[in-house]
């Protein structure tokens, strides 16, 4: 499994240079959208195995993909993070169910892709992804926090910029430290989550 916990310092700094280099897509939050058209989804590997983490270089060119095919079926990605058994993506759709229908096409491909790798032909790789429409903009605010604190909530790093496979460090470069603190303290994420997430999330 790949783990960034047993990662050196210099191994860490080298996987987030090379972030940096590649300059993955990111957009802006925007100021206010219609409720209706905003979606907070999460999806689990089945059982919460980590094989999206299986090693570095699947995390990677998940993360990439996923995004590839997540702006060609959603009008905008505003937030995201990877995770070894999971992931989070805040998105605007005017049409979510044809974007669930793509997504879980995606996560087929992905799942006979992955099994023919490790030669498991048949193992079940995904949960069903959820989707949480967005009710308000503070809602909007907290969701954004909630998925860039995703990797400090279950103990990869210590700081969001820490992690590799995320949207956090270019939202910090966008809106700056301070005001992230000030979005931070505004909108917290407190108990967010916890009734909804998947088993073991």
């Amino acid at each position: 499994m790949y783990n960034w916990r047993q990662m050196s310092s210099k191994q860490r700094e080298d996987v987030l240079r090379m972030r940096k280099i590649n300059r993955v897509p990111w957009h802006s939050p925007p100021h206010r959208d219609g409720d209706s058209t905003r979606f907070h989804i999460t999806a689990a590997c089945y059982r919460h195995q980590p094989v999206i983490g299986f090693d570095r270089a699947r995390m990677s060119n998940f993360e990439s993909v996923l995004l590839e095919k997540v702006d060609a079926s959603a009008d905008r990605i505003m937030a995201w993070v990877v995770l070894p058994n999971h992931y989070h993506i805040l998105i605007r759709t005017d049409n979510i169910k044809s974007f669930l229908h793509q997504l879980g096409r995606f996560h087929g491909s992905m799942s006979y892709s992955w099994n023919g790798e490790e030669n498991r032909r048949g193992r079940k790789v995904w949960c069903n992804a959820l989707e949480h429409a967005i009710k308000t903009d503070r809602h909007f605010w907290a969701t954004l926090n909630y998925i860039h604190h995703n990797p400090v909530r279950h103990g990869y790093v210590d700081k969001w910029q820490d992690w590799p496979f995320s949207s956090a460090l270019k939202y910090l470069e966008s809106v700056g430290r301070k005001r992230a603190k000030e979005v931070w303290k505004e909108f917290p994420i407190r108990e967010y989550g916890k009734d909804w997430d998947p088993p073991g999330i």
